[in-house]
């Protein structure tokens, strides 16, 4: 089963690769068109970086998800709909409008990662503290905790945009919802590529303690795993996971809730097949959004990624959210 399921999730990510490489912007005297074929060497070079970015933001997303869920032991939680990627979100807003109005040219990818943290971590400490009642972390309260917490961020965002010149605001509009850019600077992939593989690695590494926290807390404390400090690290990986995606593509929802879902149904429940598999069914849900958006032509362009994650992961939550009630 679990070699299977690693195949599905293979083959369905190297489809989505191999169809946004052949379809996809190319130049054509100075101007880009849409083609499909075989790419030249300018054009595999544009469609790769955007492949190679989604597939980290993706995976990133992916572990990030899987964090919240063995943190809260809630099959809801996602930083999405825990408002973590609107607080990430916010974050970059203002370092983004600091660098305008203080006329700092340097605040790049660094900073805008930087903020992202701040307002990931923030975010998810406030909800947190929210959602926790005298019998511990409820799913219900968390979720409304989450869903307001994050619409406060998305506002203040829109308020950041008001005070930013058109151009700026521009950006950060399609930014907001979801963009994959084509010609990422070479830091920003590096820094989100590095950053997924370190964390994703510190949750390989703690598969045995993650199978354990799910189990009751009585179970939980008796076998010998020091929970507090497993709770803190899966806080702060979820949150720099998190973040790094926001900073490079902006808040896109679902990934990190359906990913780790159906890595559990293709691999089993066993964390040491569960954290590749989520990591590797992120970059493989986000590659295939990629590439389905280039084929929707909405008359000003293609289709923001986020709506695309949006559509196809809302029926997904509520199915979820079904199977959970019904379960409990």
């Amino acid at each position: 089963m679990t070699a299977r399921g690693f195949a599905i999730l293979t083959i369905v990510l190297l489809v989505a690769a191999a169809v946004r490489l052949s379809f996809g912007p190319a130049s054509d005297g100075g101007a880009l068109r849409m083609s499909f074929g075989v790419p030249s060497v300018e054009a595999l070079g544009l469609r790769g970086s955007a492949v190679i970015g989604a597939a980290f933001v993706g995976a990133a997303l992916g572990l990030a998800g899987l964090a919240l869920q063995v943190l809260l032991r809630n099959p809801l939680a996602e930083p999405f709909i825990l408002g973590v990627s609107s607080g990430a979100g916010f974050g970059v807003a203002l370092v983004l409008a600091a660098g305008y109005l203080l006329a700092i040219p340097a605040m790049r990818f660094g900073g805008e990662a930087g903020g992202a943290v701040v307002g990931a971590v923030v975010t998810l400490a406030v909800v947190l503290s929210l959602g926790r009642s005298r019998e511990g972390h409820d799913p219900t309260r968390l979720v409304l905790s989450g869903v307001i917490v994050g619409a406060i961020f998305a506002s203040a965002t829109m308020l950041v945009e008001q005070m930013v010149p058109h151009g700026l605001r521009g950006d950060l509009l399609s930014w907001m919802a979801g963009r994959l850019p084509e010609i990422p600077p070479r830091e920003s992939l590096g820094l989100l590529a590095a950053a997924t593989v370190l964390c994703g690695l510190v949750l390989a590494r703690d598969a045995r303690a993650m199978d354990v926290a799910c189990l009751s807390e009585d179970e939980a404390r008796t076998s010998g795993v020091d929970m507090a400090r497993l709770r803190r690290r899966l806080f702060l990986v979820s949150g720099v996971l998190a973040a790094i995606a926001v900073a490079y593509a902006g808040p896109i929802g679902f990934v990190g809730l359906v990913a780790p879902h159906a890595a559990r149904r293709l691999v089993g429940a066993s964390h040491r097949v569960v954290v590749p598999a989520s990591a590797l069914g992120g970059a493989a849900l986000l590659v295939l959004a990629e590439s389905t958006r280039q084929f929707i032509d909405v008359g000003t362009g293609r289709l923001a990624i986020g709506v695309i994650t949006a559509l196809a992961g809302g029926p997904a939550f509520l199915w979820i959210l079904r199977r959970s009630r019904w379960n409990a």
